[in-house]
């Protein structure tokens, strides 16, 4: 079982549930026959401390074998603390490790009005994370899209429906060596 643990770019805000891209992961460890299912955990709004307060309780619930944890993209949103924002995911991390679970951290970026200075450290912060940890990284969900408008809500924040297989699709890489048959 992959549990994804993620805010509204994960939970497919403004989206059909079949268009989001865990459902899009669903379908494709299907037809590749392996044997996962996935529980999308994601909460819109949902922040690293959020995520920390819950994730022990989800684990329990689903446990999985395989944890994708994408958060931090409120945090960054909202200004917090990221030495705050790096312990919370280091906790999830240290929960999916105790129950046995491999993990996939998925990075965000900033837009460039929060300042170069933050931007660099929000980014750099889930590859220190990730290095520290010996996790997998990816570092940018949303990258090979990010920068074409025609792929966004009218929010200009969350991914269309025509965006979410660029998402797997970014994604897969680095989490298909996590799965075993």
């Amino acid at each position: 079982m992959i549990l994804v643990f993620g805010d509204s770019l994960s939970a497919g805000y403004g989206l059909r549930v079949e268009e989001a891209w865990p459902t899009l992961l669903d379908a494709r460890l299907r037809s590749e026959k392996l044997d996962y299912t996935v529980v999308n955990a994601s909460i819109s709004g949902e922040t690293t401390a959020g995520g920390l307060s819950r994730i022990d309780a989800a684990i329990a619930k689903h446990k999985p074998s395989v944890v994708i944890i994408a958060l931090g993209a409120n945090d960054g949103l909202r200004g917090l603390s990221l030495s705050a924002m790096r312990g919370n995911l280091e906790g999830m991390i240290q929960s999916s490790r105790r129950a046995g679970a491999r993990t996939l951290l998925v990075g965000m970026r900033m837009p460039p009005n929060y300042g170069p200075d933050y931007t660099q450290k929000f980014q750099r912060s889930f590859a220190d994370v990730a290095q520290s940890r010996q996790i997998a990284l990816v570092p940018f969900m949303m990258d090979g899209f990010a920068d074409r408008r025609d792929f966004f809500q009218a929010d200009g924040i969350h991914p269309t429906a025509q965006a979410q297989p660029k998402i797997l699709d970014t994604l897969w890489p680095a989490l298909k060596p996590l799965l075993r048959k």
